[in-house]
């Protein structure tokens, strides 16, 4: 993830676009290339949408798009320090806690 990161940091530098990865910019970004995922899925029944890597245009689609949010979220951790992985393993903690196994079925 780390090393991801530092080549994605390479990349803007290269291009000087430093000056544009702002929190903000970097959010309406990470929003912007979700919603281009799900509208790969917009019209797909479930059961289509469980296919959906069987198709090879389409799942080259998924997998960019995929690409695009995982860039655009590692790129707005990385201008505000946040470590995603510890981020999400503090998540998963408190979810542990509010959401016990015996509570959820």
């Amino acid at each position: 993830m780390a090393a991801l990161q530092r080549r994605l940091a390479a990349f803007a530098a290269a291009r000087d676009w430093q000056r544009y990865h702002t929190p903000k910019n970097l959010a309406a970004a990470l929003s912007v290339e979700a919603s281009e995922l799900v509208e790969i899925f917009q019209w797909l029944t479930p059961e289509q949408s469980a296919r959906v890597m069987e198709d090879e245009g389409k799942a080259g689609r998924v997998e960019d798009e995929v690409a695009d949010v995982l860039a655009y979220l590692l790129q707005f951790c990385e201008v505000l320090g946040i470590d995603a992985l510890a981020a999400l393993s503090a998540k998963i903690d408190r979810n542990e806690v509010r959401f016990p196994v015996n509570g959820a079925r």
